[in-house]
């Protein structure tokens, strides 16, 4: 494709405005327009990019080479859907739909109509983990935090969903074994959904992961940590700082430490993802992060939902029973 890419973005809330703001200055590239269930929203990204506003993002249709689709989750499938059967190439956020069903034919319908699929996973983009992922080579044991206070938008899926998934995806690109065991548990707090969680997975390489993801905590924390033989690489997320250490072996001596902080050219993630999405549909290519990868990063948190959802029945059913032998304990004549 020589001439600019007609883009539109359908969704401008707290995360589709900066697509829109992006896309508006992203190179190869015309942002076209925007829509939003909310028309006064819609107006106002409009009018701060210079595009058309739509309230039915049906009429981007005809309009658009590509789009982005930036609505909640529960939507996703629908939305994307449509512009795919009009052969119109779609970036869907994270997570790219609300079951695995809806995944699975969104990636049958592209790869039938010949369009490119794209799940925003941006941490994949973020400058200081893509420094760091040719450094990691066996990692033995991966170290995840990522924890922020309760966020101000709504929440219609649970922090496993909403957070962890951008780590799952990152530890699937950099462990393409199988993953062979999962455990999870977690606690809903300020929401009626899961706000904290823990996972621990273990792969068919031998690499074991552990995750915490939290969306109450006071601090903001964004960090993985890769242990292998040898070397050690830490990521700060947020900072997008990066740290590399090995042993290095010496004749007669005690091994030394080498390493320390590594330059990384810092940059904005999202504006990173979607010029890669333009530029993929330019170069005729599959964008760094594929339906398929999103697929994948979907399955895994799947599982850790129902890892959480199990032990949860676990303990409910310990519970009952504890409190069961209780009462036969009191019960002075139990029959």
């Amino acid at each position: 494709m020589s001439k600019e890419v007609r883009i539109g973005v359908v969704g401008v809330g707290h995360l589709g405005r900066h697509h829109a703001r992006l896309l508006a200055s992203a190179s190869g590239a015309r942002l076209v327009g925007v829509s939003d269930i909310s028309t006064d929203r819609a107006a106002a990204v409009a009018t701060a990019t210079g595009v058309s506003a739509m309230a039915d993002y049906r009429e981007l249709i005809g309009q658009v080479d590509a789009v982005t689709v930036a609505v909640p989750t529960v939507d996703h499938f629908s939305v994307a859907r449509e512009f795919l059967e009009a052969g119109v190439h779609v970036l869907v956020e994270k997570p790219m739909t609300a079951t695995l069903a809806e995944a699975e034919e969104l990636i049958a319908l592209a790869e039938r109509r010949g369009c490119l699929l794209a799940v925003g996973h941006t941490e994949r983009f973020n400058p200081a983990v893509a420094a760091a992922i040719p450094l990691v080579s066996a990692p033995r044991f991966i170290e995840v935090h990522r924890l922020s206070g309760f966020p101000e938008r709504s929440l219609d899926i649970d922090v496993v969903f909403d957070v962890m998934i951008h780590d799952l995806d990152i530890v699937l690109a950099i462990d393409s074994t199988e993953v062979i065991s999962v455990d999870a548990v977690g606690v809903p707090v300020l929401s009626h959904k899961v706000d904290i969680a823990n996972a621990r997975l273990k792969f068919a390489s031998g690499c074991t992961v552990n995750l915490t993801a939290s969306r109450i905590s006071r601090d903001r924390v964004r960090k993985v940590r890769f242990f292998q033989r040898d070397a050690y690489v830490s990521v700060d997320y947020g900072d997008q700082e990066l740290e590399a250490f090995r042993i290095v072996p010496r004749a007669g001596e005690r091994p030394a430490i080498e390493g320390g902080p590594v330059t990384v050219e810092k940059g904005e993630p999202l504006g990173l993802e979607l010029q890669d999405f333009v530029d993929a549909i330019h170069e005729g290519r599959q964008p760094r992060v594929s339906g398929r990868d999103g697929y994948r990063a979907l399955v895994l948190a799947t599982r850790v939902a129902q890892a959480i959802d199990a032990n949860e029945t676990n303990d409910a059913n310990d519970a009952k029973e504890r409190h069961t032998r209780t009462q036969q304990y009191d019960d002075p004549h139990p029959e």
